[in-house]
This record gives C-alpha cells, structure tokens and sequence, in this order.
C-alpha cells in the first residue's frame, strides 16, 4: 500500500511538471511558402532529455509482441501485437513523410484514468508513425488501439501530417469503467494554418463529412450520458464539453496560438483580451489564413516568440531584470499576502527537451521529401538542424543514450545547447542577440544546401535508391554533428567574452583585451532608487 502512495505522488509530480506543456502549429500545403505540408512541436518539460529517436524499419515474426511504455514516466503498461512490417521513424516523422506532434490539455479529471488501459499518448504517435503511410493511415491506428486497448493519458490534441493533408486531433478517454477514447479529428482546409498549445480547440464540427472530419460514434452519445451536454447534435462543441477554457487555458495555453496568429494575421487584435484570460466568451477560430505565405523561418519564429510586441511580452515586466530576459522560473503560480498571481507562459521557454519544424514535400521521393529539421533545449536558442525522413543513420551528438537529465555527456547536443543558453539568461540582452544572429546564418545556410541536396539526391534516387539514402544519410549526420561541435566552441567564445558581468573584445595584438562595463541600464537604475531611495546616494563634495 505504501509503495502504491509513493508511485502516485510521483505521478503526480510529475504530471504538475508538464502541465501547459508543448506547442504546435500546423501549416497546409496552400498556405507554405514552397507547397510542403509542416507541423512543429515544441516538447516541453523540466524532466524530458532531449535526444532523437529512432526506429529503423523492421519485419516481425508472426505472434511477436511489442512492449508499452508510458513516454512520459518509462512505466510499463502492457503489450500488444506488433505487425509484419513497421517503417522507420526518425524522431516525430516516418520514411513515408508522415509527422506528428502533440500538446496535452488535460480536460476533465474524471475521465483521465481507466483501470487495464495500455495505449498512452506518446506510445500511439510512435506507433502511428511505424504503421502508417497517410495522416488518414495513422489517425485510424491511433484510434483503432485506443478502442481496443484502452486509453491511457489525460486529453490530448495531436497534430497529423502527410505530404498532402494536414489535421488536428483531439482525444479524451473515457475514465474508469468505460474503455477507450472519445475524439475528434478536422482537416486543415488548404491554404490555412491552426495551432494548439494546451488547450482542446475543436468546438462543433460537421457531422457528415468524412473527407474533412472523422470522429468516434459516440463522441456526442457519450457526453449525454455523463450528463455534459444535452442539446442538438449540430450544437455539439467538443472543447466545450470535455475541456471547458478557463482562465488558464486561455493566458497560458491559447495566448500562444494567438501571439503566432497575430504575426502573420491582421485580424487577431479582436481576440487580445481572450488570449489575456478576460473574455473567454471571444473565442478564437480553430484556423486562420494568413496574409501571406508561411516559410520555415516563419515556423521558428512561432516557436521562438516571447510575446515580443504585444501586451505580455515577457520582455518588459520587472520580472525580465535588468537584461530583459524573457523566461521566469517556475512555479508558474505564485502567491503573495493570500493573493495568486501568475507568469506568462510563452511558446519559447527553457524547459524544452526537443524542438522540431517537419516539411513534407509531394514532388520528391518520400525519403528525399521529408525533412525533420530538429533540435534541443530552448528553441530561441538552438539551432534546427536539416534530418531528411529516409536516413539509416542518426547524429552520435543527438542520439538516444547519450546522456541522460542527470547524466552528463560532453558531446551531447542537449548539453551542449543547455550551457549557451543558460548562460545566455544571466545577461540576455547583449548576449542573446549573438546567438540568435548566429542561429539564423546556420538555419539560412542550412536551408541553401538542402536544396542542393534535393536535386542532387532525387537525381541519384532514380538510379540508384541505396547511394541515394547513404547520401541523405552522410549530409544529415555530419552537419547535425558539426553544428554541435561549432556550438561548442560558441560557448567558449560566449564564455570568455561575457563572464563576469564585463564585455571584452580582442585588442589587435595587446594582451589586455577591450573592455566594457556597462552595468545595468539606466532604467533599471531608476527603479533601485525608487525602491531605495538615498540609501546609495553617493555624496558630492560642495564647493564655496
């Protein structure tokens, strides 16, 4: 009995450590800048150690089973049938283009938990991934296992995509005594982009749709029966019913949709005081169309933003310090004199294991087509490097086992990352414009090469589909490595340049480098003498 308390305390701990965790956006063909289909994720979490996954495509043997392990937690659920053939799988994304990302918005406490249930949220999107060559593919295993072995997780929105077709699904068990999930799942209409970050953003949908809804027959019957809803079928709104928006649904969760809808949307100002908790009445659209075409670089900024120019950026409150630094440090509530005050909760923050932006592309071969552009740790400060979907070969830097949360490596890449932008925060607003100078020439050169790589690679692919694939494979590795090691080195220069509160710069041949003090600004000046008024009020001597 004693031992079942303590594995439910932490449980629960860790559950309150990813709570308004991950972000996703989606983008549809119409909508990208160069016709691919992308998702991102940013998978966040103050216990989740950033590495790659990997799972090279494998034939089974007839009655092999496959273990389930909770992602989250590494607890063991149970097994299930594994099938003839499963596909490789680099990180979120297949050999077949297929990519999904997630983002938990928890929803009703009663329906989080069912005795005997196997299937949790991150074992389904692995699985997924190895079983389908569509979106359609894989929303149907998802579901599919669900019903059949039961739903493990608390509610979850996931993000599906193929190279043609994009959609967002969102999913709630049943709770104890019932088996499996309720859910729905919409189509992207072309030329429109969505987003989730925490909170379940279906509301009604079309009920005789099927090429752009699909849903579980009893998604509405099952809400009358708990007593959540008793109106008309057509009135029916999932986020309504199974995970109503509160207030923090809206400023920690859909805050950050909205700050990436206003950037590329002149339309979403209406929605500020939704996004700021006030007026959940003002809901925002499930997708909007941007005035423009979305690039890969847009897709960075999503994930990077800090609510810089709107009313929460996190860059202007006294919370920032005196360097302007847009991350908090958790907990995300806190209280003063019996009163609950919060922080914002912004897409880029510091507690992201792994970041990823994912194009599928429908004019080159699938494993050529495919590009899992990934990195680690804090994504305003990590480098997305260019992974194609067909590679048979992972970054040593980046690979599973090296290292672990409390398990150093020195040529991890989650380490790595980690000591610049740590050290970044002790001064953000000189530091971090290096880094983020540095991040856009890598990324920038990144994208140029891979354009060369298409063509040479598709060209090859024609001839000669194995040289194809060890070609994809070598670019991959070594530049997701050599990105690495150049950070490496970045740390050290940051270091060297940057300790001690100075700012030093090489002086030609003198062995004294250049240096600078420049404090704290004046601003911040101003509010240590508003807070201490004379106390260090330097005297000036006064002449007769």
């Amino acid at each position: 009995m004693k031992k079942i308390f303590l594995t439910t305390i932490i449980l629960s701990i860790i559950l309150n450590l990813n709570t308004f965790a991950c972000t996703n956006f989606l983008v549809t063909k119409g909508a990208s800048a160069d016709g691919s289909t992308m998702i991102s994720y940013n998978a966040d979490s103050h216990v989740l150690y950033g590495e790659l996954y990997y799972y090279p495509a494998m034939d089974h043997k007839p009655g092999e089973m496959r273990k389930i392990y909770e992602w989250d937690t590494g607890k063991y659920l149970g097994e299930i049938p594994e099938v003839a053939h499963t596909y490789s799988v680099i990180g979120n994304m297949n050999e077949y283009q297929v990519a999904i990302g997630e983002t938990t918005y928890g929803g009703r406490k009663e329906l989080h938990h069912q005795d005997n249930a196997i299937m949790d949220y991150g074992s389904l999107i692995y699985i997924a991934l190895q079983r389908s060559k569509t979106a359609r593919e894989a929303i149907k295993v998802m579901t599919d296992l669900m019903a059949k072995y039961g739903y493990y997780s608390e509610g979850e929105s996931f993000s599906i995509a193929d190279k043609n077709e994009v959609w967002i699904m969102e999913v709630i068990g049943k709770g104890q005594g019932e088996k499996g999930a309720v859910w729905v799942a919409r189509k992207i209409p072309d030329g429109y982009i969505c987003g989730h970050a925490n909170q379940a953003r279906i509301r009604t949908f079309p009920l005789k749709d099927p090429d752009n809804c699909l849903y579980s027959d009893d998604v509405i019957s099952f809400a009358r029966k708990k007593g959540y809803f008793n109106g008309k079928d057509k009135d029916f709104s999932f986020s309504d019913t199974y995970a109503p928006v509160d207030f923090g649904g809206a400023r920690f969760c859909e805050a950050r949709v909205w700050a990436a809808f206003r950037m590329v949307n002149d339309d979403m100002d209406k929605y500020e005081d939704y996004a700021s908790g006030h007026n959940l009445k003002n809901r925002m659209p499930l997708w909007i169309k941007p005035k423009r075409k979305i690039t890969l670089d847009d897709m960075f900024k999503f994930l990077a933003d800090h609510f810089e120019g709107t009313p929460l950026d996190m860059t202007k409150d006294i919370g920032a310090g005196p360097f302007h630094c847009p991350y908090r440090w958790r907990p995300l509530t806190w209280k003063v004199d019996g009163k609950e005050y919060c922080n914002e909760r912004a897409s880029a923050t510091q507690q992201t294991g792994f970041t990823f932006v994912t194009q599928s592309r429908s004019w080159l071969p699938d494993p050529i087509g495919g590009i899992n552009w990934f990195g680690v740790d804090d994504a305003a400060s990590t480098v997305h490097v260019p992974l194609y979907c067909g590679i048979n070969k992972i970054p040593e830097t980046y690979a599973q086992g090296n290292g672990k949360m409390m398990e150093w490596s020195d040529n991890a890449a989650f380490w790595v990352f980690n000591q610049v932008s740590n050290f970044a925060y002790t001064r953000y607003d000189v530091i971090h414009p290096e880094i983020e100078k540095k991040i856009k020439n890598l990324e920038k050169k990144y994208e140029t090469y891979t354009k060369a790589i298409d063509i040479a690679a598709a060209e090859l692919y024609k001839t000669n589909k194995e040289y194809a694939i060890d070609y994809i494979t070598n670019f991959s590795v070594n530049t997701a490595n050599n990105t690495v090691y150049e950070w490496k080195n970045f740390y050290k220069y940051l270091f060297m340049k940057y300790m001690d509160g100075n700012i030093k710069e090489k002086d030609g041949n003198n062995l004294n480098p250049k240096l600078k003090q420049p404090g704290y600004g004046i601003d911040w000046y101003r509010r240590i003498v508003k807070e201490t008024g004379d106390k260090f009020l330097y005297p000036s001597e006064k002449k007769e």
